[in-house]
Order: structure tokens, then C-alpha cells, then sequence
């Protein structure tokens, strides 16, 4: 129970950077929906279908479709109230991050992927949706561009593919994988670490 409650946290932070995002863009309200439900379930849905799962689970039950809807519409409304908060809301993307990269890793060795297989699933499934919300956007994904957002989630993933290979207990590991992604991706905004970028393209 605790599990589900903590990643329908994730799925509503998600939803919020979504909705903010297409606020700024200034889309209608069916606009700012679409696009916190693309934000939320958009990785999780695209590992689904990596991995053979018909359909995907958040298409399903529906928590994981009215969070984000309800997440968005809310910000519609008081999105000026929602921008204040940035700093909880970068906290608590950082831990849906981590429960994401982890959850989307486990499934993935759970039903079969060899380990650097459920690490490349698992990682889609953290960044996922906001690629597809930069798209939808038209705007180069974030992740590609700056920010140590896709470098912290490869390394729980692949914290949590090398307990598997040592046969170490699940929920352990997964926990130190999660920990890893938030502390990573914390750190990383503090000191306003951004990966490398090519030089002397002005030249």
C-alpha cells in the first residue's frame, strides 16, 4: 500500500511539471490535461510496451488516471500558487525520479530482461514522460540538453540490475537505488551540475 501511495505521489509530481510546463505554453485547459497525463504515465506506458505488457498498467486502474487529470486541473487553477513551490516540487520530482527508474528496473528484470536491458527500460520509464512533454511542446527534451536528470537515473537502475546479479534482497536494493537517484539528482541542483556540451560550435 505504501508503495502505491508513494509512486501515485510521483505520478502527481510528474503531472504538476507537465501542467506547469504547458501553462507557460499557454494551452487551454484540455491542453494543460493531456499534457500532465503525458508528463505522469508517459514513461511508465512506453515501458509497458517494451516489455510485452497489453495494455499498459496505468491505462488500467483508474487512480493512475484520475491523479494526474485532478494534479492538472488543479494547477490550471492556481498554477501561480503551484510556481511558488519550486523547491518541494524539484524534491519531490527527485523521488519520483528514483521510485520510477527503480520500479521501471525491477518490473524489467522481474519479467525477463537481461540486466542492461531492464537498465535501459528503467531509465525510459523515469524520463519518459517528460521527453514526450518537451515534444508535445516542441522543444528539444530537457534531459538532452542540460541538467543531470537522465545520469541520475541510470545509476539506480544500475544499482538495482547489479543487486539482482548478486542476488541481494529486492527491497534493500531498490531503496539504496532510489536514494541514490535523489541524492544524485539533489546534489546536482544545488551545485548546478550540467552535463558536458560540445565547444567551438560558433566557430
Amino acid at each position: 500500500m505504501l508503495l502505491v501511495i508513494l509512486e501515485l505521489v510521483g505520478i502527481a509530481v510528474f503531472a504538476a511539471s507537465g501542467a506547469l510546463a504547458a501553462v507557460r505554453a499557454r494551452l487551454d485547459v484540455f491542453g494543460v490535461t493531456v499534457l500532465a497525463l503525458a508528463t505522469a504515465l508517459g514513461g511508465g506506458v512506453i515501458r509497458d510496451v517494451l516489455l510485452g505488457v497489453h495494455p499498459p498498467t496505468s491505462l488500467t486502474k483508474w487512480p493512475y488516471l484520475l491523479v494526474p487529470a485532478l494534479t492538472g486541473l488543479l494547477v490550471f487553477s492556481f498554477h501561480p500558487q503551484v510556481a511558488r513551490l519550486r523547491r518541494a516540487v524539484q524534491l519531490l520530482d527527485a523521488i519520483g525520479l528514483g521510485l520510477f527508474v527503480t520500479g521501471g528496473t525491477s518490473t524489467a528484470l522481474a519479467l525477463g530482461a537481461p540486466p542492461y536491458t531492464a537498465c535501459l527500460i528503467g531509465m525510459t520509464t523515469g524520463i519518459g514522460g517528460g521527453a514526450m512533454r518537451d515534444v508535445l511542446l516542441r522543444e528539444i527534451p530537457l534531459v538532452l540538453r542540460r541538467e543531470i536528470y537522465a545520469v541520475a537515473a541510470l545509476l539506480g537502475c544500475l544499482v538495482v540490475a547489479g543487486g539482482s546479479v548478486l542476488g541481494l534482497p529486492e527491497g534493500p536494493v531498490a531503496l539504496a537505488g532510489s536514494a541514490l537517484v535523489v541524492a544524485v539528482r539533489l546534489l546536482a541542483l544545488w551545485r548546478r551540475w550540467n552535463a558536458p556540451v560540445a565547444h567551438g560550435l560558433d566557430a
